[in-house]
């Protein structure tokens, strides 16, 4: 399942931001979706995550309140929308995609994904 994100770019602190990453390959399993980022000489971190169904989310405790992902499965797309950024937000965002037979879990963990976009570059400054 190819995946493209989008929505980067540079912002100033206190700022927001909105990342879509669409599916271009259909598929009609459902999939959980995913974000993660990786800031310079830092590992991958999760982000946060969507169910199938939507109605699950999980976040990562930093971006907790600032952060929201949303999903439109007829567009195969999932959003992040991203506010009150910090500078220690600043990272390259990725999406992803784990393949699920449960339209309400969750996945937060590297390995559990099957396929990753390319990323997005955020930066936020001061």
């Amino acid at each position: 399942v190819p995946l493209q994100a989008s929505g980067g770019g540079l912002v100033q602190a206190g700022d927001s931001l909105r990342l879509s990453c669409a599916a271009s390959g259909r598929t009609s399993s459902p999939y959980v979706m995913g974000w993660f980022r990786q800031a310079s000489g830092k590992e991958r971190e999760f982000v946060g995550t969507i169910s199938w169904s939507g109605r699950i989310t999980q976040y990562t405790d930093s971006v907790k309140g600032r952060f929201t992902i949303s999903r439109d499965n007829a567009k195969y797309t999932v959003y992040l929308q991203m506010n009150s950024l910090k500078l220690e937000d600043t990272a390259v965002y990725y999406c992803a995609v784990a393949s699920t037979y449960n339209r309400d879990v969750v996945r937060r963990r590297v390995y559990e994904y099957n396929y990753w976009g390319r990323g997005t570059q955020v930066t936020v400054s001061s």
